[in-house]
């Protein structure tokens, strides 16, 4: 719900505006012979025992991350549904305009399909499986395959939806009559309007989060299923035509709002497609580049600022300004820069907004983790702000600092993630978790019935959305366990994909794989059988 306001206002509704550490603790270089102290011994011991996560279950949290995409699924649940208190849900998607718009992701905790954050949320699964995928494996080697299950339900609607040269489709329900209703996906009764990009009504920036979406995936997929990876970057490539200068249904005005996704999708259709057209774009366009503070659907600079500065590293020397403006997002998180931006609660969370502050935590966490493995791979030492060094290690301990509060270590030593620890939000702002499953209630709940009888009711919720990740706390550090606080009790499926990512890159891969099983941690969590 909270992006409506924020999406709608820049979709218009139709006017929709153009698109362990697996940085596994960069082992110290302990070197042989005589020389090495106890001291130093001691000192990395220490070091290993920080980074391993003073009790937190890694491995648990990221494959909970993982298990929520199978609670926002749309569409035809399939035989191997381990969320079992969903059902089938909007099967007719598409029919008034003739097109098969089943499947797909529900954003957050309505039942619209927004299809720009919803690519976000897949360039982010597909990065996160592109950059840690022996680390997710070292958990459980099914895991990695959930998470591409999870980038493909994802995909798939983006290929439905993208159903000539020039039409994509982007949303899929009406925002508003949605929000006036608070029923389960499966009886969902509102309008199932559908919005589109083509040329007479453009749309770069959606169109752009498509292409890199599908570039993304497509390397995810490479050494997994090769027709699949193959039709992606197809795919992505006649959704941003041969030039990225000429995204579907691109708008005439090309402003400070669109450059961001076009140099994302650019950037990713160069990684997976290694055309050299796609390298000199970027590079001719560089100056469109600016240091930001923040990693969001609606503002990409900072991930193609990360994956083009791998490129510089790698020889690419006139991306330089690439390398720069990351490490200026860099200096704008950490605490102690001379240039920090970006503030902490006492408690010491990034504090980006109020409204769903973890979605910029989880993705702000997610480029520092990639961006220091980045650093260490080149051998750079870390990142200079001012009169302040940061090296590598102290970047990673911050963002793993991150991810250690939203499961736990804070000051409401809570964890903020549904299913993780002991204590978690019972009240999450969610239509089909605060209704008993159809499976339990199959008489149909009605628009007013469920506002009075489950939206407004004091009791937690019937069913534990595990793996959901709530907007977290204010900036004190406080948070009302309180189901019409849409902001803070509302999930997000772009905050657990940039968690995927984050939570993978503490996976140990270096201490044998974590004798985990999902299944059979869930067993007695409410809501899952």
């Amino acid at each position: 719900m909270y992006i409506q306001n924020q999406q709608e206002a820049r979709m218009g509704y139709g006017g929709i505006v153009v698109w362990g550490l697996a940085l596994m603790w960069c082992v110290l270089a302990i070197q042989d012979g005589v020389g090495v102290g106890v001291a130093m011994e001691e000192e990395e011991e220490e070091e290993e025992e920080r980074l391993s996560g003073l009790g937190h279950d890694y491995g648990e949290a990221l494959g909970k991350a993982i298990l929520f995409f199978e609670g926002q699924r749309s569409g035809k649940l399939p035989s191997t549904q381990r969320v079992k208190w969903r059902g089938d849900s909007a099967l007719s998607d598409g029919i008034p305009e003739n097109v098969k718009l089943c499947g797909g992701y529900y954003d957050a905790g309505d039942n619209v399909k927004f299809g720009w954050p919803m690519a976000f949320s897949v360039s982010l699964l597909s990065w996160g499986a592109v950059e840690y995928s022996r680390e997710i494996s070292s958990v459980l080697k099914q895991q990695l395959t959930y998470l591409l299950q999870a980038i493909r339900w994802g995909a798939d609607f983006i290929l439905r939806a993208h159903t000539s040269s020039t039409t994509l489709y982007t949303q899929v329900g009406d925002g508003s009559n949605d929000h006036r209703c608070w029923e389960r996906p499966e009886d969902m009764d509102t309008p199932r309007t559908l919005y589109k990009i083509n040329s007479t009504s453009p749309g770069s920036e959606a169109a752009a989060e498509a292409a890199a979406a599908l570039s993304a995936a497509s390397i995810a997929f490479k050494g997994v299923d090769s027709n699949y990876s193959a039709k992606l970057l197809s795919r992505s490539k006649l959704t941003s035509t041969e030039d990225p200068t000429k995204l579907l249904a691109l708008s005439t005005a090309l402003t400070q709002a669109i450059r961001d996704e076009l140099l994302w999708a650019a950037s990713w259709l160069y990684k997976a497609s290694g055309e050299s057209r796609y390298l000199n774009y970027v590079s001719r366009n560089q100056g469109w580049s600016r240091a930001v503070t923040e990693f969001s659907w609606d503002n990409k600079f900072v991930g193609a600022q990360t994956l083009l500065a791998k490129e510089f590293f790698n020889g690419k020397k006139e991306l330089g300004k690439f390398k720069s403006d990351a490490d200026s997002f860099v200096c704008a998180l950490m605490p102690g820069s001379s240039s920090v931006q970006i503030r902490t609660t006492p408690g010491g969370l990034l504090y980006t907004r109020d409204s769903n502050n973890l979605q910029y935590v989880t993705a702000s966490s997610m480029v520092l983790f990639i961006y220091s493995k980045t650093l260490a791979a080149a051998q750079i030492g870390g990142v200079q702000c001012g009169s302040a060094h940061f090296p590598t290690s102290q970047i990673r301990a911050f963002a793993k600092s991150q991810v250690d509060y939203i499961l736990g270590n804070n000051p409401k030593k809570m964890s903020y993630m549904l299913g993780y620890g002991s204590k978690y939000p019972m009240q999450l702002h969610h239509r089909g978790a605060s209704i008993p499953s159809i499976h339990a209630l199959p008489d149909k709940v009605g628009c007013n019935q469920g506002y009075s009888s489950w939206y407004s009711s004091a009791k937690p919720n019937p069913n534990t959305h595990v793996g959901a990740i709530v907007g977290g706390p204010n900036s004190d550090d406080q948070f009302s366990d309180d189901r019409s606080d849409y902001s803070h009790s509302e999930p997000s499926t772009y905050t657990n994909a940039a968690f995927v990512c984050s939570v993978a890159a503490l996976i140990q891969k270096t201490k044998g794989e974590f004798l985990m099983n999902i299944t059979t941690n869930m067993v007695g969590v409410v809501g899952y059988t």
